[in-house]
This record gives C-alpha cells, sequence and structure tokens, in this order.
C-alpha cells in the first residue's frame, strides 16, 4: 500500500525526470585551449561571457592559451626552500652571528658559566 507521498522516490533539488520538457538550456559556446605539451582541450562557457586568456590544462596542468601555434610557457617550478634558506633571504651574516652570540650568552648564563 503507497503512503500517497507524490515525491517518493525524488530527492529534494533534483532536477526534472526530462529537462527538455521544462527548460530550456542556456546558450553556450566552446573555446578550444592549446597547451605547450600538445594538449588541446574543449571548454564550455556561457555564449554572453567573456572567455579568459588562458586555461590550465586539465590532462597537465600547465597554463594553455587561444593560440595554437603559440601556447604559454610552462609554469617555472619554484625549487624547495628549506627554513635555513629563508632565514639566511632575511638576515645577513653579520645580524646571525650577533644573534649566535646572545643565544650562547644565554645559555652560558643559564649554565653558570
Amino acid at each position: 500500500m503507497s503512503s500517497g507521498s507524490a515525491i517518493r522516490g525524488s530527492r529534494v533539488g533534483s532536477s526534472p525526470m526530462r529537462p527538455d520538457e521544462r527548460s530550456e538550456p542556456a546558450p553556450r559556446r566552446q573555446i578550444t585551449y592549446f597547451c605547450a605539451a600538445g594538449h588541446d582541450s574543449q571548454i564550455w562557457f556561457a555564449a554572453e561571457a567573456a572567455a579568459p586568456d588562458t586555461w590550465d590544462c586539465p590532462r597537465c596542468g600547465q597554463p594553455a592559451g587561444l593560440d595554437r601555434s603559440n601556447p604559454p610557457g610552462r609554469l617555472r617550478t619554484e625549487p624547495y626552500k628549506s627554513h635555513l634558506a629563508y632565514v639566511k633571504e632575511r638576515r645577513s651574516e653579520e645580524d646571525a652571528a650577533a644573534i649566535l652570540a646572545e643565544a650562547l650568552a644565554r645559555v652560558r648564563k643559564r649554565r653558570g658559566e
């Protein structure tokens, strides 16, 4: 025996069973982007939306452009920097020596030397 619910088996917010009966799809256009690795990607945009000059290639992640003969170059990957490398960028050798001497003086004072 059914419960009489008309939406039984449906979920809240679901689309109609046959969308062509109740709605008209928004006009759209397809733009092709080309990356330096030779991939071409077709991306759909709304007809009135401005297409960006570059798009990340879905296959390799590199930037892709609109010109097949002149795609954007590959991204330059930054090498891993350690904490020490960042500290050396901010401090000179003289600053480092002064900080080290100050820290050693505190340790020696704490030990009673």
